[in-house]
């Protein structure tokens, strides 16, 4: 494929926006080569990459038969990627103002041949040895734009394939099959791929053959949120969009879900392309000048002494040390980590069912004053947000632990390093967690009838006149008569008045039970949310400092072997040596300001 076909779509990333940043990564790529640090020159190359392309890169991925090939045709407009299940090569759309196909293949002695092919039909060039990938020109108004959309195989079985091409985007989508939620392993590999692309968007694929893809969307919600990833969930199908461009039915098409992926990409990358773009790169940049810094550094000082070097040799042979601890599964970090874990988990259940405890009882002493079947409805309604209130207040008490339990284990570390983006545990709408939760139970012991209670006074009148006309009957008068009827009435009063009282403390019991059983419920419910988000954050935690112990370790290493070298490689050009030094770690800082500055 021609670059003056992609060259037609819309420039998304401003070249005069993007200048100040390519140039100091140049800048800051030419230190490190001489630093011998290859394996930061790489990283700093795909971040020049990124940034020297003026359109946006979305690259599809997913586990095998998740719909990839499928979601990159829909939104496309046209079958440029295989979707018959057959194992794949990497396929590159982008803008052409005619379709064209071109199949990038290994030829002899280690060359790159460019062989163009049917556009409509590449599938028989494709099962051909040696090719590498099919690039795709399309008339597409998606491609117009500025994206170009990129296929990757199957993640489990293209590995290296799939990761080399997420470096290289500004977005990533992740296709997964809208009939089952995601698992733990799907959810690592989601927090892998958030650490070198920030930009996701979980896509759920095929709603059309799955009516229950609603509850998957929330569930796989709940579980991003846990895991720390604040990543867009998409339901798609692709073959309600097909139909729905086929017959022209709008309704159909927004019911697909294509539309609307389509806008999200376009209004939050699009539209942010050069602030995003921006932005990752001075992450990138700022982690390269820390590792570059420590190493001048360490050099420096070995030079600038001879006498101290062995003394120097001897403390970054003990960070290494350190620094080796650090990786150690009974380093205090992890100590640190585990065992706040479990007091914070323990302290936030306690604090919650403290919370829904003294609401019981104000619940149950509002209970006792009034009956409540008068404004029973009214009760439950205040009860739930009183309950809301409380779960959301719960949550906050966890974030803030969560903080301080973060700086606790960062403190175990060199000062200066950073501490992770911690996955949000406040609640912004609690109802979503208590929506299991079933509503305040009715209450069956309602208000007694007429009837009943005209029985209850017929009852209690009936002994009274009994009582009463047999003691007047020995008098000679008759068994009823003004005396036993006014006794009659003034029991059978006293009894309608005893039945209201025993109704209403049947109602006041069982009300106090509903309330009861109302708060098991919601600890219940709340609680398991609570030990799910706590789980995802020492998760984070423990992959994050993880990789800090080995950065630490690799720093150290470089400093150490650097400090063992300086005076044996530079001899009598020490003090030119340390010229130089100081002048990199002079460029190095000045880098860093520069490309902070540019963050702003």
């Amino acid at each position: 494929m021609s670059a003056a076909a992609g060259l037609q779509a819309a420039t998304v990333k401003h070249p005069d926006v993007m200048a100040p940043v390519v140039s100091l990564v140049d800048e800051l790529r030419q230190l490190v080569r001489s630093g011998g640090r290859d394996d930061l020159d790489a990283r700093l190359g795909m971040v020049r990459a990124r940034l020297s392309d003026p359109r946006v890169r979305v690259v599809v991925v997913g586990e095998p038969q998740a719909g990839m090939s499928t979601l990159v045709n829909s939104m496309v407009g046209s079958p440029v990627s295989a979707t018959d299940g057959k194992p794949s090569v990497p396929v590159i759309v982008e803008y052409g103002s005619s379709p064209g196909a071109t199949l990038v293949k290994s030829g002899q002695r280690g060359r790159v041949e460019r062989v163009p092919v049917d556009p409509l039909n590449p599938g028989p060039a494709l099962t051909s040895l040696g090719v590498l990938r099919a690039e795709f020109a399309e008339p597409s108004p998606l491609l117009a734009d500025g994206l170009v959309m990129m296929d990757a195989p199957g993640a489990t079985t293209h590995d290296k394939v799939a990761w080399s091409m997420i470096a290289a985007a500004d977005v990533v989508l992740y296709a997964a099959d809208s009939a089952a939620e995601l698992t733990e392993a799907q959810l690592d590999y989601l927090r892998r791929v958030e650490r070198v692309c920030p930009a996701v968007v979980c896509v759920l694929t095929r709603i059309d053959r799955n009516p229950h893809w609603s509850a998957t969307q929330r569930r796989n919600r709940v579980l991003l949120d846990a895991a720390g990833l604040n990543f867009a969930v998409a339901p798609v199908s692709a073959v309600l969009h097909r139909q729905a461009t086929e017959t022209g039915d709008q309704q159909r098409d927004i019911e697909s879900g294509v539309p609307q992926l389509i806008d999200h990409l376009i209004e939050t990358v699009v539209t942010q392309a050069d602030a995003v773009a921006i932005a990752a790169a001075v992450r990138d940049i700022a982690m390269v000048t820390d590792q570059l810094t420590v190493t001048l550094r360490a050099e420096a000082e070995a030079l600038r002494d001879p006498r101290k070097r062995a003394e120097i040799t001897q403390r970054l042979a003990a960070a290494r040390a350190e620094a080796d601890q650090l990786r150690q599964r009974t380093a205090t970090w992890q100590v640190t980590l585990v065992d706040g874990s479990a007091e914070l988990s323990a302290d936030i259940e306690h604090d919650l069912r403290h919370r829904l405890r003294t609401l019981v009882r104000e619940a149950e002493a509002e209970i006792s004053r009034t009956d409540p079947v008068i404004k029973w409805a009214e009760f439950a309604s205040e009860l739930d947000a009183r309950i809301c209130e409380a779960v959301e207040e719960n949550f906050v008490m966890a974030h803030y632990r969560a903080v301080e339990l973060s700086e606790q284990v960062a403190a175990k570390f060199p000062p200066h390093n950073r501490t992770p983006p911690l996955p949000e545990l406040r609640l912004t709408n609690p109802g979503e967690v208590l929506e299991p939760v079933q509503s305040l139970e009715t209450l069956e012991s309602a208000h007694a009838g007429i009837g009943q209670q005209v029985l209850s006074a017929l009852r209690g009148s009936y002994g009274g006149i009994l009582m009463v006309g047999l003691a007047t009957s020995l008098l000679g008068m008759g068994l009823v008569n003004w005396y036993s009827a006014g006794a009659g009435v003034l029991l059978g009063v006293n009894a309608l008045w005893d039945d209201r009282r025993n109704r209403k403390q049947r109602r006041q019991a069982e009300a106090k039970v509903a309330v009861g059983r109302l708060a098991d419920d919601v600890i219940f419910q709340v609680g398991k949310e609570s030990r799910n988000r706590l789980r995802a954050l020492q998760r984070v935690l423990r992959d994050h400092y993880t990789d800090l112990a080995g950065e630490v370790a690799r720093t150290a290493d470089d400093a150490l072997r650097a400090a063992e070298e300086a005076g044996l490689r530079y001899g009598d050009h020490r003090e030119l040596r340390i010229t130089e030094i100081d002048a990199g770690l002079r460029t190095v800082a000045a880098l860093r300001q520069r490309a902070e500055r540019l963050a702003y």
